[in-house]
């Protein structure tokens, strides 16, 4: 399957004398007893029929034991009478997308941002569908997703990954460095810093001309024009150190030319870095470790005391993305 969200387990209690048996369907799902549950639950349906979040975990427990059909039959009603919520068309994508029925999921999630326009997820399931389906119309969901709900992490994960297959470098740069700020522990982390070493060292072999430049909007005129300025700082090696000092140029530079233009909750932590003395030893953390491994983990010794600190300002740092600040 390939989305599995956290479901909800806090069931609406509606009649009491069953409340063992909701406990018990609970322990089954957490346990994979998907067969106990899904008998326990079908059950418990017969006494609750309005119960969403039963036919919800109902339709999961069919979707684990590949009972891809009996999964859109039991969320189907939800989902034509209105009544659905987003994760009832998450578990039935997940369905349609096992039975290969491509056309129906993508009805499907349409419908669902059509009842739910800000739901980061839903746009994310419909740009992986299209995606899957090499179909590239894909990156229009994963930009809405990162304009309409800039909070929800994959959406910036996947247009990285879509943009640095493509000749906008820049957009997998930004992209890229949120995700990894938002999800700074997550398996796919280190794969993200790797793309954004890869697309550093890329972006400095195209040539962006004036003519290049006016097609593009203020904001990538901005970036990319006081990217490109820096570029003499890079001529020995694009390493982490030399990306270090190109970074901290830029920061200044775009702080220095009207901030206000484009607010970025980006670049505004990339200054309280550079406050408290750590913007370098973040650069490390976020390029070191795919630049050269064995440099990276010999650096954290000899710098020990400045990388404990910035560890230490990395748990207690809240990093999120606010509405209002989608320039692409």
């Amino acid at each position: 399957m390939v989305t599995i969200f956290s479901m909800s387990l806090l069931f609406t209690l509606k009649a009491q004398p069953h409340l063992d048996e909701y406990g018990q369907a609970k322990k089954y799902l957490i346990a994979g007893d998907y067969l106990n549950a899904t008998t326990l639950i079908k059950k418990l349906i017969t006494f609750d029929s309005a119960n969403i979040e039963l036919k919800k975990d109902l339709a999961i427990c069919y979707n684990f034991q590949s009972e891809y059909k009996n999964a859109v039959q039991t969320l189907k009603p939800l989902v034509d009478s209105g009544l659905a919520d987003d994760q009832c068309f998450q578990i039935s994508g997940n369905a349609y997308k096992a039975l290969n029925q491509i056309e129906e999921c993508k009805s499907l999630f349409l419908k669902g941002l059509a009842k739910f326009p800000e739901n980061g997820p839903l746009y994310n399931e419909m740009a992986s569908l299209l995606w899957n389906n090499k179909d590239n119309s894909c990156i229009k969901y994963w930009e809405k997703g990162i304009e309409k709900d800039p909070e929800y992490s994959k959406n910036y994960y996947n247009a990285c990954r879509y943009y640095n297959n493509s000749n906008e470098k820049m957009w997998s740069l930004i992209y890229g460095e949120i995700f990894v700020n938002m999800e700074p522990s997550n398996s796919r982390t280190p794969e993200i810093k790797q793309l954004l070493l890869d697309d550093y060292r890329k972006i400095f072999t195209e040539i962006i001309s004036d003519s290049v430049l006016s097609t593009k909007n203020k904001f990538s005129q901005k970036y990319l024009g006081n990217l490109y300025k820096q570029y003499a700082v890079l001529k020995e090696d694009i390493n982490a150190s030399t990306l270090s000092m190109l970074r901290t140029r830029f920061i200044l530079d775009w702080f220095y030319d009207n901030p206000d233009e484009f607010p970025s909750s980006l670049f505004y932590f990339h200054q309280t870095l550079l406050k408290q003395g750590l913007f370098d030893v973040y650069n490390q953390w976020l390029l070191g470790s795919s630049a050269n491994l064995l440099d990276f983990q010999n650096w954290t010794k000899i710098h020990q005391e400045e990388y404990e600190a910035f560890i230490q300002f990395q748990k207690t740092a809240s990093f999120k993305m606010p509405k209002g600040q989608y320039y692409h």
